[in-house]
This record gives C-alpha cells, structure tokens and sequence, in this order.
C-alpha cells in the first residue's frame, strides 16, 4: 500500500453560516472545489471527494462517496474517506479552504515518513487545525467507535491517539500569517478574501 498517494475533500456540512452550499464556491469565476482538486492532483494520485450531493460531481474524474456514518459532522467525512483510501494515510483538507500549502503539505510528509503514527496535525497555541492534516487508515475503528458513543469531537477523539503534532511556531516559518488554515464559513469572510485578492 502506497504511504502517501491519497487526499480527502470534506464537501459535506450545512453551510448555515455562508447562506449557500459551500461546495459551490467560487473564486474568480472558477469553483474553488475544481481549483483545490486541481492543486491536489499535482501531489497525491488519489482524491477522494465525501460529499452528501455527489449527483453535482458528475464529469469529476475522482473518487466520489457519501458518509457511512451519516449526519455526525466533520468525523463522518474523514472516516468515509480513510475507508476508500488506498493509501496508509491520507491528507484531509475542506472544500473552503482555499490556500493549500504545498510546501507545508511536503513538510508533514517528510515529518511522518519513518514514525508509526495515527496522523500529523498542527496546532494553534492550546487550539488544534483538524484540517490540513494527515490521518492514518489505522484509525477508522477508533473514529467508528468514538462516533457510535455519541461523540463528534474531532479534538476528544485526537486526544486518544498517537498524533504528532506541529508547533504553531513551526507552522509559521511555512505561512506567517496563518493563511494556509483559513476557512471561507461566512459572506463576510468570502468578500474579505476576495477583497484580499484583488489588492495583492
């Protein structure tokens, strides 16, 4: 089994914050889904797109599934991907999340390569980032058992398992201003984005 070769998109969620379903963002006319598979199809051989509206996804040429564990969150999403994977771990990144460092993505990689590990993630002071991150297939059961008690947290469920974990500090040498983890959740964040966009 390849120990690398696959990326998972979180496309699910209600998306009540953004007023619209933030699969079908857009960011200069181009959906931005169609730009994160297109950035992530330079680095992994696989992506996995988890999605409760795969019937918008005809004519992608990637892997396309819905939760098994339906309706528990963000969890659900991670656990369906790692079950398709054909890769020991996959990176996890959400459909609103449009700065993906491929620098960064590269440095998790190298971190893990030789360590027996359930997955690499980054923190944020005392916080953690759940996405952009890599997961190991390894976990599925855990992720299952955590869900079946009634419980979504992705950070409860990190806290039982052996995670290396990033320094912010560390973090930052790659995206000083914290970018690469900023998630587009409302309108006021989008037209800030692109506000951002159009002055640089």
């Amino acid at each position: 089994m390849k120990k690398f070769g696959t990326a998972i998109i979180l496309a699910g969620g209600k998306s009540s914050r953004m007023g619209f379903d933030k699969q079908f963002l857009k960011i200069d006319e181009r959906r931005l889904m169609e730009s994160l598979v297109h950035k992530l199809n330079r680095e992994f051989e696989e992506i996995i797109i988890v999605t409760n509206k795969p019937e918008y996804y005809i004519g992608f040429s990637n892997r396309i599934t819905k939760d098994i564990i339906e309706s528990e969150g963000p969890l659900s999403g991670i656990h369906a991907g790692l079950n398709f994977s054909s890769s020991e771990y996959a990176y996890v990144v959400a459909c609103d999340m449009p700065n993906i460092n491929m620098d960064y993505v590269r440095f998790m990689k190298t971190s893990i390569e030789t360590k027996n590990i359930d997955g690499c993630v980054t923190r944020f002071g005392n916080w953690i980032e759940p996405f952009s991150s890599f997961y190991s297939r390894d976990i599925i059961k855990d992720i299952e058992e955590h869900l079946l008690s009634n419980r979504r947290s992705i950070n409860s469920l990190l806290d039982k398992l052996n995670i290396l974990y990033i320094e912010e500090s560390k973090a930052r040498e790659f995206s000083p201003n914290w970018d690469m983890f900023i998630n587009l959740n409302t309108k006021e964040d989008l037209n800030s984005y692109l506000s951002g966009l159009a002055n640089s």
